[in-house]
């Protein structure tokens, strides 16, 4: 079964984020930049409120047995300080159910749980 992992990070942490899988082996991510806010709802300086903070999301797609050795990559390159803070992003996990190669048209192996 392949895992598709979504990771919402700060704009600075992206490219230790992104060295550190390659290091580790998973050279394939998609980058995108976007916007969003958390928990916090945004952030406040004086009067004014902002609430669509620059993020960047970083997906990569891999073997489930590599989830949890990918997740914590992820998590190491991209936290804050030893304990983390507010702002620092969120990792989403989902199941892929198909695979296709758009130049040649192929499925690729998916492999199924029993």
């Amino acid at each position: 079964m392949m895992i598709m992992i979504r990771a919402i990070v700060r704009p600075e942490k992206a490219d230790n984020v992104l060295a550190s899988l390659m290091d580790e082996g998973f050279p394939a991510v998609t980058k995108y930049s976007v916007t969003g806010r958390g928990k916090q709802r945004g952030i406040k300086i004086g009067e004014v409120t902002y609430d669509e903070i620059p993020k960047t999301m970083l997906v990569s797609v891999v073997r489930k047995s590599d989830k949890d050795f990918v997740i914590n990559t992820i998590i190491a390159a991209a936290r804050s300080g030893v304990k983390g803070a507010f702002g620092d992003g969120k990792i989403f996990v989902t199941e892929v159910e198909e695979v296709y190669t758009i130049s040649s048209g192929v499925k690729e192996g998916v492999e199924v749980a029993a």
